[in-house]
């Protein structure tokens, strides 16, 4: 396991690595959720496998720690995600995320160009204020002392698949709750446009079984590949394993 500073207080972001070629593959977890868990099998597929791989937990998630006064905007986890990067001596990394991971990434090509030449992005959250569901729409409808201390954290546990429920119990509550309330602010522009102008190689993931990926054609003629992953919903990775690895090792 390695680690890097992420704020002046010294709080690390922590990862775990697989030695191989350059450049880099890094795989990012959504929200609640934890990178090796999602991704490890992925990696470690043998149409995958020989590069260098980091999964890192983003702060307040799985490893890394979780300090009381940080944001966890998208932007304090980009930054984060850039600090581990930098200690892992990385740039123009492919970047697999997912989800709210996905997010995150779209402000790291952005806000750090050198660190990403290519996203994989599966369901990435792409627009503010999405639809009130067990998701960041329900954690952040939460007020933070009800979601923290009033039994909010409890009864999302309970109302989530028992695979998220097993990875959200090892996120901070505080942490998970700023980091939907972040997710579901977005960002200026918003994280649909930053991804549309961006100069790299995008790929973006639908499950089949999510329904159709809104502004889809938009994003095809910004030069976004939109790939509808059938047999699958939110969690592509583990509900159809083979087609996204076919995807991966197509793209990357």
């Amino acid at each position: 396991m390695r680690e890097a500073r992420f704020d002046a207080r010294g709080s690390r972001v922590r990862w775990t690595e697989t030695e191989g070629a350059e450049p880099a593959r890094v795989y990012v977890h959504g929200l609640g959720a934890a990178s090796t868990v999602y991704h490890a099998h992925i990696a470690a597929r043998p149409e995958l496998a020989g590069r260098r791989s980091l999964f890192v937990d983003l702060p307040g998630h799985g490893l890394s720690d979780r300090p009381t006064d940080f944001g966890y905007t998208l932007e304090d986890h980009a930054d984060a995600l850039a600090a581990a990067l930098d200690g892992a001596r990385i740039t123009g990394a492919e970047i697999i995320a997912h989800s709210m991971g996905g997010s995150v990434a779209i402000v790291l090509a952005r806000r750090r160009p050198d660190l990403v030449t290519k996203l994989v992005l599966t369901e990435a959250n792409l627009d503010p204020r999405p639809p009130v569901t067990a998701a960041s729409s329900g954690i952040a409808a939460y007020s933070e002392q009800d979601f923290v201390s009033g039994g909010g954290y409890a009864r999302v546990l309970g109302q989530i698949s028992a695979t998220w429920a097993a990875t959200m119990r090892l996120a901070d509550p505080l942490a998970l709750h700023r980091s939907a309330v972040g997710l579901v602010a977005g960002t200026r522009p918003t994280m649909r446009h930053i991804l549309m102008e961006l100069p790299v190689n995008r790929v973006y993931l639908q499950g089949a079984a999510s329904g159709e990926l809104a502004g889809s054609e938009e994003l095809t003629a910004s030069g976004v590949r939109v790939v509808t992953v059938p047999e699958a919903g939110h969690n592509v990775m583990f509900d159809n394993a083979d087609a996204f690895v076919a995807v991966l090792a197509d793209r990357l």
